[in-house]
């Protein structure tokens, strides 16, 4: 069990952003904070501190919280390969999805329960009973029922789901509700994704969010994109003298390092003044990288000669609790490397490194804003947080209609969004919307902008779980 330190951010930084009333609630939810969870520990576990969607809106929420003045603290499990192969297993289960095809049986329960078991004991001498703890995702489950026991408020929250269960989540939730039936309230991000075995009067529907001043969405000059860019060698071109300067989360201001070898098999990067197509995501099947490639070299005919697309993820050895994406990410450079030359010389596909997460942010938001249009063609979603990045950054984005995307983006307005994320040809005419109408472009990049800033900022999440832990603690004390 691993403590994340986490400096904490002043929750009033977002008031600029917000609309009078809106930063009216603010103060009131700092000053309603403080009150309400004076003498009490705010607890998160996960699977890890980097590499995901997760890990980074818990590096922003539980560093507001610590700015208004709530004692919360961030603790990571400890586990072997075996252990994250199952889990790996459950999360693909309740996408509905097969995933290794390995079995969620007897041995299965024994090996995910010794492991969560041996964490419990750590996580005890750090806990007391009063505290609240919110465990993320498959991986937490199992310690639901100890830290209840111990007289903690358990929240279980799902960062995952599947629209229209199958045969596969039900395996997914079979295998969980041993575990879960301990927690005292379950947080899924859309309606649909609460199995019904969850009592509804527990359960709290609470979308993620993203914050604008992160390295991964902080304003960036054009100039600035460009020499980031340049530095880590994935557009080609000289960067300037002047050396890119970025904000630590920790409060340190770092000096950009040259990147070498981010390109996979180091071909050439696309000019500058190429348009760029950009996907960011994990090598997980479920994201479809290699169904966004394909759709590409389907269509690069009818594509402008000037668009690139660029596939980017991150370096696998990197993500500790995903052992399937070496396998993926394999898969897809064979995929490419198959691919006619045409096609071959106009995709290109970057592992980013992992062993700085502010640097490796840094890179994600020039590409980003550089991009043309950002898609994201996910087979399943919970929520997309790459898509609301996107977003936040005005760019028009293509994604697939699905999960909790559909809750981000309303077709037409503010994005596009393709009804069946198999329909490569469908998929391929919205991209050449976006390319092809720069007017259109525009219009869906700016009003994707105001969609974040008005449902997907910190505040709205934070005063959510306000609401949740009033509401424990109120039937707690009745009790």
């Amino acid at each position: 069990m691993r403590h994340v330190e986490i400096r904490p951010l002043a929750l009033e930084r977002l008031a600029p952003l917000l609309e009078p009333e809106r930063r009216l609630r603010l103060r009131r939810l700092i000053e309603q904070a403080r009150t309400l969870l004076g003498g009490r520990v705010v607890w998160n576990i996960s699977s890890t501190a980097q590499g995901g969607g997760v890990a980074e809106m818990l590096q922003t929420l539980i560093a507001y919280a610590r700015g208004a003045g709530v004692d919360a603290r961030w603790l990571v499990l400890r586990g072997a390969p075996d252990f994250f192969a199952i889990t790996k297993r459950v999360h693909n289960a309740l996408h509905g999805d097969g995933g290794d095809g390995g079995p969620l049986g007897e041995l299965e329960h024994r090996r995910y329960q010794d492991v969560l078991d041996d964490n419990l004991i750590a996580i005890m001498n750090e806990v007391r009973a009063g505290d609240i703890v919110l465990l993320h995702d498959p991986q937490t489950a199992g310690l639901a029922r100890g830290l209840a026991a111990a007289g903690l408020h358990v929240v279980w929250r799902s960062h995952i789901g599947r629209d229209a269960p199958n045969a596969r989540t039900e395996e997914g939730w079979a295998f969980l509700r041993p575990y879960l039936e301990h927690a005292n309230a379950f947080i899924f991000s859309r309606a649909d994704y609460p199995p019904p075995w969850i009592d509804p009067r527990c359960t709290w529907i609470i979308p993620p969010s993203i914050d604008p001043f992160i390295t991964k969405n902080v304003e960036l000059a054009p100039e600035q994109v460009r020499d980031i860019l340049r530095i880590a060698h994935l557009c080609q071109g000289h960067a300037s003298a002047k050396p890119v300067q970025f904000p630590r989360r920790d409060g340190r201001c770092e000096t950009m390092r040259h990147h070498h070898g981010l390109l996979v098999d180091n071909v050439p990067a696309p000019p500058l003044e190429a348009r760029l197509v950009v996907q960011v995501s994990r090598w997980d099947r479920l994201k479809d990288m290699a169904g966004v490639m394909r759709a590409f070299a389907d269509h690069i005919g009818e594509l402008p000669d000037d668009v690139h697309l660029m596939l980017a993820g991150p370096e696998v050895s990197g993500v500790s609790d995903d052992p399937e994406g070496a396998q993926v990410l394999a898969e897809c450079i064979s995929a490419w490397r198959a691919l006619p030359p045409a096609a071959h010389a106009r995709i290109h596909l970057a592992c980013l490194a992992m062993d700085d997460v502010d640097e490796n942010a840094l890179i994600v938001n020039a590409l980003q804003r550089h991009a043309c249009t950002v898609v994201q063609k996910s087979l399943v979603e919970g929520f997309g947080l790459t898509v609301t990045e996107a977003m936040w950054k005005a760019r028009p984005v293509v994604a697939s209609a699905v999960g909790g995307i559909q809750d981000q983006i309303t077709d037409g307005e503010n994005g596009l969004l393709v009804r069946d994320p198999a329909d490569l040809d469908a998929f391929a005419a919205a991209l050449r919307r976006t390319v092809d109408d720069a007017a259109l472009a525009a219009r869906l990049g700016g009003a994707a902008r105001e969609r974040v800033r008005d449902e997907f900022l910190g505040d709205r999440h934070l005063i959510q779980y306000l609401d949740l832990f009033g509401e424990l603690l109120g039937a707690s004390a009745a009790a």
